[in-house]
């Protein structure tokens, strides 16, 4: 154990030395309604001056706080104190975890950093920290026209350009949930050109070299011998691509990621249940055109709504990718529903990422009436309540 005093005063060195990497507070103290689940906090430079912005996680949210330097010790120790059991704090020098027993007394354990450093971003801006940089030629990129040979951007690709940094941003973050001792298994339903599969390929295996074994399915003769040859050009070797249709493919027993791209319909539906059926563990789904509760839907007391042909079309999308979210919530998935790129790029914008917990979640039974309700309110029959069957509660 040590006093109070003791781990207040290293913090205190780290912050105004800035040597503060990294901190991640966790493990609620107690289940009151309030702090998020869990705070990162990192240094970043505003207007020339170090604050530390504190990241807070709660309900499938994340909010940002910025804290003057000369402020920071104090509220990271306040924070910590007062809602946490678990802190891990990186710094230059070392790994710091912090943990407090049920009466407040805190323990330490150190561990040396066991690699050199790379100096700290500070930058704000999330546009700066791109997983692929330009200036630094990705093969794919330039394969596709993307990049030039010298690893600039093509002025009419830009967007696209921002579109794979984006998904491979949402990749990185769901890589805790994969696994680590084995290959990785991914299906790219409906991949079509597969900008974002050969992305996918180039993040994992060239850059983190990590065994993975990748399929991307389309109806599409042209375009999967199109990627077949690519990928072959590029010696990505266990990149494959097949004609198939999503809900006819059979060739795997066990998937650890699933992604969806802009399938049609209810073809996206096809591939979330597949990714039901193997058990995967992520799932990343951008749903397309979206035509099924649109002829469905009745409600009275939505008229002034559902009498409006643009409106009635807009408001049937947001209730299926709602209906597809709280589903998969209600068998055990963690669901969040993200903007996928700006939507000035293109009017489909959302992607549904779900994460597998363990055992399931403790509020599935909520989450089955609370679908029932919407459901029945929109006097709706979903394509995917029926085809997950008999996972799914009865009524």
């Amino acid at each position: 154990m040590v006093s109070k005093e003791q781990w207040q005063s290293d913090l205190e060195k780290w912050v105004s030395g800035g040597q503060l990497r990294q901190a991640t507070f966790s493990q609620l103290r107690s289940k009151e309604v309030g702090p998020p689940a869990k705070t990162v906090i990192r240094p970043i430079e505003l207007k020339g001056a170090l604050h530390y912005q504190f990241q807070y996680y709660a309900d499938n949210k994340v909010t940002h706080e910025n804290v003057p330097q000369t402020e920071a010790a104090g509220r990271i120790a306040e924070w910590l104190e007062q809602h946490y059991r678990q802190a891990l704090f990186k710094t230059n020098e070392a790994d710091v975890q912090v943990l407090f027993s049920k009466k407040g007394k805190a323990s330490v354990v150190t561990k040396p950093a066991t690699a050199k450093q790379e100096p700290v971003t500070l930058t704000h801006n999330r546009q700066k920290q791109r997983v692929v940089q330009e200036g630094e030629a990705a093969p794919f990129m330039v394969e596709l026209g993307i990049m030039t040979k010298d690893g600039q951007v093509v002025a009419k690709k830009q967007d696209k350009f921002r579109q794979i940094n984006r998904f491979l941003e949402m990749v990185t973050d769901v890589l805790p949930y994969l696994p680590t001792d084995r290959e990785i298994t991914i299906v790219d339903f409906g991949c079509g050109k597969s900008y974002l599969t050969f992305a996918l390929y180039h993040l994992l295996a060239v850059k983190q070299r990590r065994q993975i074994s990748v399929v991307g399915l389309d109806l599409k003769a042209d375009v999967i011998a199109f990627c077949s040859e690519l990928a072959r050009k590029l010696g990505y070797d266990k990149l494959k691509f097949q004609v198939g249709d999503i809900a006819q493919y059979k060739d795997q027993s066990q998937v650890d990621m699933v992604v969806t791209l802009h399938a049609c319909d209810t073809a996206t539906d096809a591939a979330l249940v597949k990714a039901v059926e193997w058990g995967a563990s992520v799932i990343l789904s951008v749903p397309c055109c979206q035509h099924e509760l649109f002829r469905q839907i009745r409600n009275e007391a939505m008229s002034p709504l559902l009498s409006h042909g643009l409106l009635k079309e807009r408001f049937s999308a947001l209730a299926t990718d709602a209906i597809r979210a709280q589903l998969l919530e209600v068998i055990g998935y963690r669901t969040q529903l993200l903007e996928f790129i700006d939507p000035e790029h293109t009017p489909k914008n959302m992607l549904i990422r779900a994460i597998r917990m363990a055992g399931g979640t403790a509020e599935a039974a909520r989450k089955w009436q609370e679908y029932v309700d919407f459901r029945d309110m929109l006097q709706v029959t979903p394509y995917l309540e029926k085809a997950l069957g008999g996972r799914l509660p009865q009524g």
